[in-house]
């Protein structure tokens, strides 16, 4: 079917809520590259929002999918169990730096993954409340809903959001929030909205996504962690989309030296089967009741190949020195257009966890998200897939797999390029 025929099926029998406002329709992928139903070639810097790290259809990703169809499909783990999802437990256990002893639960997606996060830390502390920071994002349900540090689109049309939900600010310096201002803030938060005795957890991203990709530092992360142990609060890092790889460290928190007490972590972990989970230390993990974590598909054999096959790749093909030289190179080019373009500022990147700013000019600063719509869309006609972000819609986002051809990337970034002296 074409792309204009797909478009009316979906004006028809999608809920608009969830139907995508792209009218061109994925058939089949490589790599860094997307062709449509009409045939046109479009280059990936979105990566399926941060879920392929190693590319689509990583070929040993596909081989194992395909070997594990011939297998098992389903028996629901909670039901009679399988190998991979004991494997999968173990390998994330060896990898995620969380304090002690680690031990893993699978779930479906990365709100889940957050769902359980808090159940956990409840279920361990005692305690009810939940401290999360502005711009953060953790997902769709209600209470990851509740937790976002961003109203919309998340939570306007959906009415009253789960209670026990607190916010404090996150060090944003370019948008005049300090390190030092943004500690008071949760300093403050435990003194005026949410004591100590009664708070399970701080939930942080060690770099923001939807955000606006920015990192906190090893300080304030560090910082954090003291306010946690203090208190006998629960440090919980979301890695969601920062993890596996993307930072040029397997998990972002990594860059600080940080141990957590949990990490949700989905997205890349599978190269675009659904899985995520919760990594934390043991007798955290182990503080619920049988039977209390799980669902009908969580930890799905299919998706555990995949997850066993991205470890594998791993190990084999330098993808952290992949990710680390993508920033770089994204880090210079975004130099260059800093100095070209008076809209462009604060071009800033972990590893291939890169974004820039565009302002009404580096002085005033003040964002155009007005511009940043326009450079998607017409990057999207130019055949470039990019995406916006943060809290003011103003961030160009690059999300593209860091397995990313060399003059695949160069023609990306020519066409970003080409954007910008047109419409700046």
């Amino acid at each position: 079917m074409s792309n204009k025929d797909l478009q009316a099926l979906k004006d028809r029998y999608v809920a608009a809520g969830a139907a995508s406002p792209n009218n061109q329709f994925a058939d089949h992928a490589e790599n860094s590259e997307v062709w449509d139903a009409d045939g046109k070639r479009m280059i990936d810097f979105a990566g399926g929002i941060g879920v392929l790290n190693i590319g689509h259809r990583h070929p040993k990703v596909v081989a194992a999918v395909k070997a594990q169809l011939d297998k098992l499909m389903h028996t629901c783990q909670t039901v009679m169990p399988y190998e991979g999802y004991v494997q999968v437990a173990e390998a994330l256990s060896k990898v995620a730096p969380v304090r002690g002893h680690a031990k893993v639960m699978l779930a479906n997606s990365g709100a889940e993954a957050v769902e359980n996060a808090l159940k956990i830390a409840r279920s361990a502390t005692g305690r009810n409340n939940v401290i999360c920071f502005d711009g953060g994002y953790h997902g769709r349900t209600f209470m990851t809903m509740a937790m976002n540090g961003k109203v919309n689109p998340y939570q306007g049309d959906f009415g009253p959001m789960p209670g026990l939900v607190f916010r404090a600010p996150f060090p944003v310096p370019y948008h005049g929030m300090s390190e030092e201002q943004a500690l008071r803030g949760l300093e403050m938060t435990l003194k005026t909205d949410s004591n100590p005795k009664d708070t399970a957890a701080i939930f942080i991203e060690p770099v923001l996504g939807e955000g606006g990709f920015y990192a906190a530092s090893p300080e304030f992360l560090k910082a954090v962690r003291e306010i946690c142990d203090e208190h006998g609060i629960l440090m919980i890092v979301d890695e969601v989309q920062s993890g596996f790889g993307r930072t040029g460290k397997m998990f972002a928190i990594e860059h600080s030296g940080v141990e957590p007490d949990m990490m949700t972590v989905a997205k890349s972990m599978a190269d675009g089967m659904p899985i995520s989970a919760v990594v934390g230390t043991d007798k955290h993990m182990d503080s619920s009741g049988p039977n209390s974590l799980g669902g009908t598909y969580t930890g799905s054999p299919v998706s555990c190949a995949a997850v066993l096959a991205v470890m594998d790749v791993f190990k084999e093909e330098d993808i952290l020195g992949m990710s680390q030289r993508l920033g770089e190179k994204l880090a210079k080019r975004f130099a260059k257009w800093q100095d070209q373009f008076e809209c462009v500022d604060n071009g800033r990147n972990l590893g291939a966890m890169a974004a820039f700013e565009l302002v009404t000019d580096k002085k005033g600063r003040e964002p155009r998200a007005d511009l940043a719509a326009q450079v998607m869309k017409k990057a999207k006609e130019k055949g470039l897939i990019i995406l916006t972000c943060g809290m003011h819609g103003n961030s160009i986002r690059f999300l593209m797999p860091v397995t990313i051809q060399d003059d695949v990337l160069e023609e990306g970034l020519n066409i970003v390029e080409e954007v910008l002296a047109e419409l700046a």
